[in-house]
C-alpha cells in the first residue's frame, strides 16, 4: 500500500489545456519536508524541487492533459472534466489499498472523491479536502508538477504566439494578447478557450462572432 496526492493546475485560464498529475509514494514521510503549496514556490523553486520529486526512490506520477477541445465542448462541465481527468491521472500509477490525497476542485468534496472512484477501478481509500495541497505533502507534491508541467506548457504557446502572459484572465497581458489577435486575424486564436466568459466578451468588444453565434 502506498500514498497518491493528486491536484491541477490551469482549470481556471482562458488559454492553454489543464494539467492534472498524480504523485506516488510509500508515505508522507517520503517527500522532503521543503516541498510546499506550489503557490507559495517561484518557478525556478517549483522546477527545483520537481527534479528533486522526480529522483526519489519508489516515486511515480500520472499525468493527464484536458485540451481545448474537450474543454469547449458544449456538454463539457469543467468540475466532472477535472475529476475524470484526477481519475484517469490516478490510473496510471494506482493500486489496490492506496490511500489518494485530492485537492477537491469542486464546492462539494464528497461529490468530488464520488466522481473521481467511479473512474477508478481497484479498490481505493479517498481523502478529498479543500486546500489539501496545503495540508497533505504528497499533494503539494502533485501541485508542484502541475504547475511545473502547465508552465512549460505556456512556454510553448509562447514561442509560438508571442508573449500570451499566464492565460489567465485577470492577466491584463493575457488579455491584450487575445484582443490584438482578435483584431489583427479576425478570430481567437487556436490556444484560447472559445467557451470562456473572456472569449466570448472580447470577441463581442471587436464585433467578431464566436463558434456559438454562427450556430
Amino acid at each position: 500500500m502506498a500514498i497518491i496526492g493528486v491536484d491541477e493546475a490551469g482549470k481556471g485560464p482562458v488559454i492553454g489545456s489543464m494539467f492534472v498529475v498524480a504523485a506516488r509514494v510509500r508515505a508522507q514521510e517520503d517527500i522532503p519536508d521543503h516541498v510546499l503549496d506550489s503557490k507559495k514556490l517561484t518557478p525556478e523553486r517549483r522546477e527545483y524541487i520537481a527534479q528533486e520529486l522526480m529522483g526519489l526512490e519508489f516515486f511515480s506520477r500520472g499525468v493527464e492533459e484536458v485540451g481545448i477541445e474537450e474543454i469547449d465542448l458544449p456538454s463539457s462541465n469543467m468540475n466532472v472534466l477535472t475529476a475524470e481527468a484526477h481519475a484517469r491521472a490516478i490510473s496510471r500509477v494506482v493500486e489496490e489499498g492506496d490511500c489518494i490525497y485530492l485537492d477537491a476542485a469542486d464546492v462539494n468534496p464528497e461529490r468530488f472523491a464520488e466522481r473521481v472512484l467511479k473512474g477508478i477501478d481497484v479498490e481505493v481509500e479517498i481523502i478529498s479536502e479543500h486546500k489539501a495541497d496545503m495540508n497533505y505533502p504528497i499533494v503539494s507534491a502533485a501541485s508542484i508538477l502541475a504547475k511545473v508541467i502547465r508552465d512549460a506548457h505556456i512556454i510553448d504557446l509562447t514561442e509560438t504566439y508571442g508573449n500570451v502572459g499566464s492565460g489567465y484572465p485577470s492577466d491584463a497581458i493575457t488579455r491584450q494578447f487575445l484582443e490584438k489577435y482578435i483584431n489583427d486575424n479576425g478570430s481567437l486564436p487556436d490556444c484560447a478557450r472559445r467557451s470562456w466568459k473572456t472569449s466570448k466578451d472580447l470577441l463581442a468588444k471587436t464585433g467578431q462572432k464566436s463558434i456559438e453565434d454562427w450556430r
